[in-house]
């Protein structure tokens, strides 16, 4: 399962957005260092597709696709060099496959911010020079040993080279994910988890009097700042999405429109951080069960069977595929097959998004 770290500075909505989601009741408190070992929350992907095939297939259970959220503690300048349990976080931080980065971008004295005011562009440059100079240690002694290494094993010299335009990108302040690589320069350094080369995800936490458009001089800022950089931001009050985690379900739609909002905040999160990894969901249903299997955009069909099982994908002969919509359409694998709308499809096959399959 893939997972999202939620990162930020102490006191920006961390604990209390990570409540929200995963209402696992994560400590969350108005001081620095309230979350030490980072929380795990597994969240469904919430996906109406499947409720529709469960319905037409008269399925016993459904399973959505989750994704680990983790709330990793809140950084603070010097974390790279051990400040603040630094070193602590940046390897829970390590862990992840991308990053949620909560900022600040409310106003308000009841809560007490780490460095005294509200900035969300400094509170975002404080915690990527951390990830950035974690980073530079990391390729500077990574480059020692293979330098070392090179002068024996030639085949290592590629790898060498990556290496040091990767420490010549960081040491201009740039994270390693605008680095431009070509494919064989990517599989290069795959066993080199760099922080700066992991996805990000900014969410501006806004306080409930921007509702509902939840836009700001705070939120506006980030988002120059971010689309420089080829990121998101996705817009947030934490505050108002706990107070929802704690309703009834019937209770929370008319709650939101109250507030003049459609859907949770965190469904738009979750939702947004799934497409943030790249990933997308096929689908299998029957009596037993309807599912979400969860890939990687571009995997093919080979590679998808094996998310079920590594015995389907041994023995895998074909897929037979039919488009979520012409399943519906023609009301299920008989009607679709009449109407020519299911392919049987080989190994190679590039699954998509919604592609109900049975694999033989």
């Amino acid at each position: 399962m893939l997972s999202c770290g939620i990162v930020g500075l102490p006191n920006v909505g961390k604990s209390t957005l990570f409540n929200a989601i995963t209402k696992a009741g994560a400590e969350a408190s108005n001081y620095p260092f309230c979350t030490i070992e980072p929380n795990v929350g597994i969240v469904t992907v919430h996906d109406p597709r499947l409720e529709v095939l469960a319905e037409m297939s008269k399925s016993k259970q459904v399973v959505y696709a989750a994704m680990k959220f983790v709330d990793i503690a809140g950084l603070v300048k010097g974390a790279s060099e051990g400040e603040g349990l630094g070193n602590q976080f940046l390897s829970h931080i390590r862990e992840t496959d991308a990053i949620v980065h909560v900022v600040r971008c409310f106003e308000g004295g009841d809560v007490v911010h780490v460095a005294g005011g509200v900035d969300p562009i400094a509170d975002v440059e404080v915690i990527n020079i951390e990830l950035m100079l974690a980073d530079l240690q990391s390729v500077q002694n990574s480059i020692s040993k293979v330098e070392k290494q090179a002068k024996t094993r030639k085949e290592l010299v590629p790898l060498l080279e990556v290496l040091k335009r990767v420490c010549k990108h960081l040491e201009a302040s740039q994270p390693v994910r605008t680095l431009e690589l070509k494919v064989e320069e990517s599989e290069l350094l795959k066993p080199y988890p760099f922080l700066t080369q992991k996805r990000v995800l900014y969410a501006a936490n806004v306080a409930e009097s921007d509702l509902p458009q939840m836009e700001n001089r705070h939120v506006a800022a980030l988002r120059e700042y971010a689309k420089k950089e080829g990121n998101e931001v996705l817009a947030i009050c934490a505050k108002i999405e706990a107070e929802v985690a704690e309703l009834e379900p019937a209770m929370q739609k008319p709650f939101l429109e109250t507030l003049g909002l459609q859907e949770t905040g965190l469904n738009r999160l979750v939702h947004a951080s799934f497409q943030m990894l790249g990933l997308i969901n096929y689908l299998t249903t029957g009596e037993k069960e309807t599912r979400a299997w969860t890939i990687t955009r571009g995997m093919n069909a080979y590679e998808a069977a094996g998310k079920i099982h590594t015995d389907i994908q041994q023995k895998f002969a074909r897929a037979e595929v039919i488009a979520y919509e012409d399943f519906v359409k023609y009301k299920g694998k008989a009607g679709a097959k009449d109407n020519g709308k299911l392919r049987a499809e080989g190994r190679e096959y590039i699954v998509r998004d919604g592609d109900v399959i049975v694999f033989l």
